[in-house]
């Protein structure tokens, strides 16, 4: 006859034993969901090949503008500063 402590100690082993295939079985059946959900994203993604692409080339045009041949003259606007 088995004891109290036998009983609780296969009890537990019992319980744990299902709670691990259910969790088990559980994370199989997810991954085999996502696989079937999302098959075709996947193998589109193995076989992309990405478009090749010209290297940047940079035109830069340098503007230098010429000052004009007349002299600037003073503003006398200046708000009387350098009129005083």
């Amino acid at each position: 006859m088995q004891t109290a402590r036998q009983k609780v100690i296969a009890m537990f082993t019992v319980v744990a034993a299902t709670l691990f295939s259910a969790a088990f079985l559980l994370a199989i059946g997810t991954m085999a969901w996502m696989f079937l959900a999302y098959r075709d994203k996947m193998v589109a993604a193995l076989l992309f090949e990405p478009i090749p692409q010209r290297e940047v080339v940079y035109h830069v045009r340098v503007r230098r503008p010429r000052v004009g041949l007349t002299p600037r003259k003073a503003d006398a606007s200046f708000g009387g500063v350098l009129a005083a």
